[in-house]
This record gives C-alpha cells, structure tokens and sequence, in this order.
C-alpha cells in the first residue's frame, strides 16, 4: 500500500487530536506472493477475492456442526431446520463484519482490541479467545478420529493421537502460498458436499416437510432449546470472527473509497457463496438422520442407535440403501471436515495470539500447543466414556462456544457500529441497528438457557439443601460476573476510534500501510511503532 502525504498515516487519538505514525508496517513481510487486486474496476476482480470465505465456512461445517445436525435430526426429525437458517443468516451478515473490518482499517478483530482495551480486559479477551480455540479444536479432533475408526478401524483413543500428527503435515503446505490453501480448502468443502448430497439422494427427505422445518420456527420436547443452542454455538463460532478479519489482509487492494467498497462488496457476495454451500450441507446432514431415523420401518437395533446417535454410529444411516460404501461416504466427508476445519483453527489461533499478547510461535509449535489442550480432554473422555462420551464432549464445546461468542462480537459490533460507511451502499444507521439486534437475540438465547438450564440442576438435583444453596449462590455469583464482563463490553466508551472508515464524501483515504498475512503463517512485527 502506498503511504499518502508526507509518508505517515493519521489517525485519531482518543482525545479527538491527530497522532502520527511511522510508515513502517506494522508486520514485516514480502510483498511477492500477495494476491494484487486490479485497481480497475472490473467484475474480475470477484475472482482476486475468492478464498477467504470458504475458509471461513469450514468452521460451519465442521464434525461439531455434524454431531448436533445428526441429534437434532434423528429426535426431532425437521422442526430445527430453521435454526440452521437463521443461524446461517445472521452468520453471513456478522462475517461480513469481520471482513470489511480487516479490509477498512488493515488491522484485524484481534488487533483492534489490543489497541482499544487495557491490559487486564485485553488479557481476559485474550483467555476467552484462546478457550474458544481449544473448544472448536475438540470437535475437530474427535470428528478425525471417529473417520479413522469408520475408514481404517483404528481404536478412537488411537484416532485421537495421530489428529496432531495429520494436521502438522497438512500445515506444511502454507510453503506453497495462500492461493493453493485456498483451492484445497474450497476442494474439501466440495467433497463433504458431494458426498452428503448424495446421501440426501437416497435417504429421499419429504420436501413438504422439509420446507415446513425451515421456515415455521418451533420447540417442542424436552431437550429441544438445549439442541438448539448447541446447534447456534456450532454455526456461529467466535473464533471465526478473528479468522474473517485477518483473512482478507492477504489481498493488496487499491487504498480508494472506490476500491474499499468494491473490495467489502465482494467479499460480502464470496462469504454469501461459501456460507450458502454450507447451509446446503447442514441441511442435508440433519434431512438425512430425520429421514431415516423416523422412518416406520425402522429395525429395534437401528431404533436404539437413533436414540444416542453420535458421530461413529452414523455409518448406519444409509446402510441399508448404499450398503458398506455409506460408512466410507460418510468417514471421507468426516475426514475432509475434521482436517481441513483444524488448519482455519490453528490460523485463527495464531492471529488472536499474535494480536492480543503481540506474541508470535512458529505455525507447528502453535498448532501443538492447541492440539494438546484439545487432545488431552479428548483422549481422556475417549478412554473411559468411549464413542459415546466423545460424542457427548463435541455437544459440550459447541455450547462453551455458544457462550462465549459475545466476548468476540461484542467488540465487533463497537468497533464497526459508527455513523459511517464501511464499503456498504446500504444505510449505516440500518446496518448498526440490525447487527446489534442479531447480537443480542444470540446473547439472550445464550443467557436465557444458561439461566433456565442453572435453575432445573438445582431443582432437580438430589444433593442435601445446604448444598444446593452453596451451588446457587456460587452459580449465580458466577452468572452475574458473565454478565457483568457483558455488560461492560456493550456499554463501555470506546477509547480509540477505529481508524480509516469511509464518509460518503471520501473520495481518497490513508491507512496504515500494510501488506502483510501473505502466505497464510504468522509473520513478524516491526517494533518501531504501535497504535495506542
């Protein structure tokens, strides 16, 4: 990026003064393998910007996403289709955020917050970050050991081992640059795709009711709201905020209002791509298991499996349609979303490292460090409550997800809520207001069920009183600190404003001049500078 002026950029202190900046970059790194967008104006250009998207949807799409979309199917047939789809809409508009927040201020969600919060909050955001990662990382390890098992019958505990050792090599192909990532990223989602389109094919769903699950909200049964958030924590994952928003850094755009927008308009059509394949897969997923599983003639042995159905026994689905070859259709899109959801988690990873603490590892010790924390309680669960205890530790992380996404959209939402455009021809006001009120319908589900899910332990545990009211009282302390850090979140000034945003009469901005994230692995800060 050309710096402008006198060769240092501007931006705005927290008392309302200009403050300059060297024009060093804030991370050192060539230029050579950066993807350069035209600077002129061409639908092309779309092409320049595809990739970060499907990288971001593999977290959609991940063993997580499959383990809740086979329960919900298989006890509540299509009623939770419409979570899928509301939860896939409000996805599509919150990445959108992330990314046009990497793309106007060069700084991505982690960064921001380095910048924006003292040092206890950031560090608190920082441990809230890192949990998510190892929360995501779960799913990924259990979900790769479950298709080993179904592929190559190896022992689960065994599957979870060697995840560590797939995932480092798989790693090394970031030598090859960000565009070939990209492609084999994208061929993976293409390949769970095909093979769970094929499964709906055969498993031959009721359209009727699958239109009626997508599109007339309801929970009924016992369980239903708890699946349902499950459902909502796998979709919208906290951890993918701060991916999007380093992600679109890897391409050098033309430092114009006119290329900004053009930039945040198709990366907003590319997400729209990704996150649409996505919800086709989660759909097929869930008409799948609700198709078979309450057909009426049903075996008493496949009955039993529907009734605690988890990854390893999903095999069965469509055993008796395909025969043998559906546990190796199902075990490939396993694998495929198992290995390639790790590598975004281990990126992710890196840049909430690197942007909260200004800390860099290598890409492998990284990526062991993650795996380990994920592994341990994986392996651990995988000894002694087996596939079904493994299964029930993926619902676990996906409702810790759930709970912690607010501690990342949070400081989205107050970093991009402004009075001006951030590349969108749409009404900023209109857009501030329908984030926030996406935000915080997925907050209060989250607190609603914490709340509501605290209070039946308590009545309908057996423990002595005294106890019950120790429980409570620490419970409820510790439900009003979430809500406490939430609230100060939300309500909390911001303290620097974020840089480079776009007014209506901007015909020419400054950034920070940045070109950095090139091939995919954490580079290295320059130390002259730093934004304050």
């Amino acid at each position: 990026m050309a710096a402008t002026g006198s060769g240092r950029s501007q931006f705005i202190s927290s008392s309302g003064g200009n403050r300059s900046f060297s024009n060093s970059p804030l991370i050192e790194n060539s230029d050579s393998n950066q993807i350069i967008v035209s600077e002129k104006k061409s639908w092309k250009n779309f092409f320049a910007y595809l990739g970060p998207g499907f990288l971001v949807s593999i977290a959609y799409i991940d063993p997580g996403n499959f383990e809740t979309d086979l329960q919900a199917g298989a006890h509540y047939k299509y009623e939770l289709l419409w979570i899928i789809l509301v939860a896939s809409c409000a996805a599509l508009v919150i990445q959108s955020l992330a990314a046009n927040l990497g793309v106007v201020t060069g700084k991505h969600l982690a960064e921001q917050c380095r910048a924006e919060y003292s040092k206890v909050p950031n560090f608190m955001l920082w441990v809230v970050a890192e949990i998510a990662v190892v929360a995501c990382d779960i799913p990924e390890v259990i979900g790769t050991a479950f298709a080993l098992n179904m592929l190559f019958s190896i022992p689960v505990w065994i599957g979870v081992l060697l995840t560590g050792l797939s995932t480092l090599i798989l790693l090394a192909l970031q030598k090859y640059g960000v565009r070939k990532l990209e492609f084999l990223i994208a061929f993976l989602v293409f390949t769970i795709a095909i093979c769970f389109f094929v499964e709906i094919h055969y498993s031959k769903p009721d359209p009727g009711e699958v239109l009626h699950g997508l599109f007339v909200p309801q929970l009924k049964g016992n369980g239903a709201t708890g699946l349902a958030i499950s459902l909502l924590g796998a979709m919208v994952m906290p951890h993918n905020l701060f991916l999007h928003s380093a992600l679109v850094l890897s391409r050098k755009i033309p430092r114009s209002a006119s290329g900004i927008k053009e930039a945040c308009r198709f990366y907003l059509i590319e997400s729209g791509l990704a996150l649409m394949v996505a919800f086709l897969i989660n759909v097929s997923v869930i008409s799948v298991s609700g198709a078979v599983c309450n057909a009426p003639n049903l075996s008493p042995e496949d009955r039993a499996n529907c009734e605690d159905l988890d990854l390893n026994k999903a095999s069965f689905l469509l055993r008796n349609v395909v025969g043998k070859w559906s546990s190796k259709l199902f075990a490939i899109a396993l694998l495929a979303s198992g290995q390639s959801s790790t590598i975004t988690g281990t990126y992710a990873g890196q840049y909430v490292m690197q942007g909260f603490l200004d800390l860099r590892l290598e890409p492998w010790l990284r990526n062991l460090l993650t795996r380990c924390l994920a592994i341990i309680p994986s392996l651990i669960v995988a000894l002694i409550g087996g596939s079904a205890g493994a299964g029930k530790l993926i619902i676990i992380a996906s409702m810790i997800l759930s709970f912690e996404l607010p501690f990342a959209l949070v400081p989205l939402l107050k970093f991009t809520s402004c009075k001006t455009k951030m590349g969108s021809h749409v009404n900023p006001m209109a857009i501030t207001a329908l984030t926030w009120v996406i935000g915080g319908l997925i907050m209060g589900i989250n607190i609603y069920y914490l709340v509501s899910s605290f209070i039946k332990l308590l009545i309908h545990s057996h423990m002595k009183l005294i106890l019950v009211v120790f429980c409570g009282i620490l419970g409820f302390a510790g439900i009003a600190l979430y809500l406490a850090a939430i609230a100060y979140l939300v309500f909390r000034k911001n303290r620097v404003a974020t840089s480079l945003l776009i007014s209506r009469d901007s015909q020419n901005v400054e950034t920070l001049p940045r070109q950095d994230i090139v091939n995919m692995q954490l580079p290295c800060r320059v130390s002259t500078s730093d934004v304050d």
